[in-house]
């Protein structure tokens, strides 16, 4: 493994690939930087649990202040119709109009073209070991939620 590889976190038989080169937060978003302000998107983890994404839906528009856990859209997957909240206070400074009209760059490139919005923020960000060691000890927990799922 070169220092350029990706961490991978193994959730069953899916290797979730953690690249090195961004930052991570524990609700499962990255961020990397673009010029002045972080890009965002979702982690391969996340990913994997929403399953195939079809539908992305903001209700606030660009350029605007936001707080931390702050709802700023919907999401709708094969898995369900969820809130997105803002993983920490910053300003949202524009969308990726490309996933607003088709979703499927998420499913198929989330740490490419795939990402959500640029975000101008000063919160304390996760390397990917870091996040990593938080998939480790919230996996358990996970599973038993999907697997509850499941036998719905």
């Amino acid at each position: 493994m070169s220092e350029s590889d990706p961490l991978v976190f193994m959730m069953g038989q899916f290797a979730a690939r953690i690249p090195l080169d961004r930052s991570y937060v524990e609700s499962h978003f990255w961020f990397r930087p673009e010029g002045l302000y972080w890009r965002v998107g979702f982690t391969a983890y996340s990913v994997r649990l929403l399953q195939d994404v079809y539908f992305l839906n903001w209700y606030i528009d660009a350029d605007t202040p936001v707080r931390k856990k702050q709802e700023i859209g919907e999401i709708e997957s094969s898995k369900a119709v969820s809130s997105l909240y803002v993983p920490c206070d910053g300003r949202i400074v524009r969308f990726n109009e490309r996933v607003a009209s088709d979703p499927t760059p998420i499913n198929t490139d989330n740490y490419g073209e795939g990402w959500l919005y640029e975000l101008e923020t000063s919160a304390p960000l996760l390397s990917a070991a870091d996040y990593v060691a938080v998939l480790e000890a919230g996996w358990d927990k996970t599973q038993r939620m999907i697997k509850g799922q499941m036998n719905e």
